[in-house]
């Protein structure tokens, strides 16, 4: 069993913290937003009781027992003994800086970092600590109870025991990793930004309506959900600042964010959370 800090209580805070909990480690999961916390708590039985119900093995954590491993706290310090921390704040270079200044300070020697990012690069948020060897990738896909997949990625100092120690926590989870180096965007985000980006463009311009647009990808391509489905379920504010990233790293026009997607953005329209995006909820 290991203690896992995870850090941040939004979409994908709740995910890793239901599925490190339901693996059976102890979560310490940190939020600046009491609000959040209490919430993220309360969705996290709700999901477990419904995947209890459906799916009910013996080995099966109960909804109690789950929660009964979590932890919530607005204070850092009780990561001080924690052996790994999956960290997942706003793709917001500032607040990612601030969180690992701080995490650095307090979280014992022996603690990997794993920074669940989209595009931001790895080897710079390593280059805030003074473990860089101990610094590690790891994009989850949402919703995370679900995929049995994600990626990780090497920063240029990342050790083999490093990515060793992830797999090991992965495998408990019942989940594996395809490790990939370290350019902004990786591989996933890289390709599926563009996607939901030009989607949006069509948009705009008139060429399809959002459902036209998924239909032809989930109907023609056979993709279980289409680019702007997806970009809903993401977070559109999400969606934007990993674009503004891949721009400002590549200053390639092709990551230019769509103006309908800022537009969006900025009436609050972000999708699943806000109940609105290219569709209402």
């Amino acid at each position: 069993m290991k203690k896992v800090g995870v850090i941040g209580a939004g979409v994908m805070g709740i995910g890793v913290a239901h599925s490190v909990a339901e693996a059976g480690h102890g979560v310490i999961l940190v939020d600046i937003d009491t609000n959040l916390l209490e919430k993220a708590k309360e969705e996290i039985y709700n999901n477990v009781r419904m995947q209890f119900f459906f799916n009910k093995k013996e080995e099966s954590l109960s909804p109690e027992e789950v929660i009964d491993r979590i932890t919530t706290t607005l204070d850092y310090e009780l990561l001080s003994d924690v052996d790994f921390i999956i960290e997942n704040v706003p793709e917001i270079w500032e607040i990612k800086r601030d969180v690992y200044n701080k995490l650095d300070e307090i979280c014992p020697d022996h603690c990997i970092f794993a920074v669940n990012t989209s595009c931001i690069s790895i080897t710079k948020i390593a280059a805030l600590t003074k473990r860089p060897k101990q610094v590690i990738g790891t994009h989850f896909m949402n919703p995370v109870p679900m995929k049995p997949v994600i990626e990780a990625i090497k920063g240029f100092h990342t050790s083999e025991e490093t990515i060793n120690s992830l797999k090991e926590l992965l495998a408990t989870m019942n989940k594996r990793c395809v490790v990939v180096n370290d350019y902004p965007g990786f591989v996933s985000n890289r390709i599926s930004h563009l996607l939901m980006n030009e989607a949006a463009f069509v948009v705009q311009d008139g060429v399809a309506t959002p459902a036209e647009v998924d239909e032809i990808f989930k109907e023609c391509f056979g993709h279980k959900m289409g680019p702007l489905e997806t970009a809903d379920l993401i977070g559109l504010d999400t969606v934007m600042d990993s674009l503004n990233i891949l721009y400002q790293e590549y200053q390639d026009v092709k990551f230019r964010c769509s103006p309908l997607l800022k537009k969006m953005v900025q009436a609050g329209l972000k999708g699943r959370k806000s109940g609105e995006g290219f569709y209402q909820y």
